[in-house]
């Protein structure tokens, strides 16, 4: 296996650590934290996400371009972190760590790091990670504050 790179992002969010832990099991959270850059057909999420669960779903950019198959194994889900392997597309490294840290009873940091292949192959993937989690949490910091 090719050596790989992280690219870590956090944010704060008004809700408890254990809330936003539940809210990133939920199908729906994910729909609308990629909404509208990436939407999924064919999704195929099973309803606990525990180790060993597998979700797939065909991914369609802005709804409308189809694109490849995005596919996950639950390699970990504690209370407050969520780990997973991950497939899609020309990424041959994708491996996706959630975390929820308390940071006191009504507020936390949520953060995403993603683990891709290192140097020149995995650079595009990496400046795509970067890109599409930065709109994934200011979506988050949106559906944080209608559920505050």
């Amino acid at each position: 296996m090719s050596s790989v790179s992280k690219v870590t992002l956090s944010t704060e969010l008004p809700l408890p650590a254990e809330t936003v832990a539940g809210l990133c099991r939920k199908p729906e959270t994910m729909l609308f934290v990629l909404s509208p850059v990436v939407r999924f057909r064919e999704l195929h999420v099973p309803d606990l996400l525990e180790v060993g669960a597998e979700a797939s779903g065909r991914i369609w950019w802005f709804g409308i371009i189809p694109s490849w198959t995005h596919r996950l194994t639950v390699v970990k889900a504690d209370p407050l972190e969520i780990y997973t392997n991950e497939r899609s597309g020309p990424a041959r490294v994708w491996n996706h760590r959630l975390t929820f840290e308390p940071i006191d009873a009504n507020s936390c940091r949520y953060t995403d790091e993603i683990e891709t292949e290192s140097g020149w192959r995995g650079a595009p993937t990496r400046l795509f990670v970067r890109l599409m989690f930065a709109h994934r949490h200011r979506r988050w910091q949106t559906l944080a504050g209608i559920l505050s």
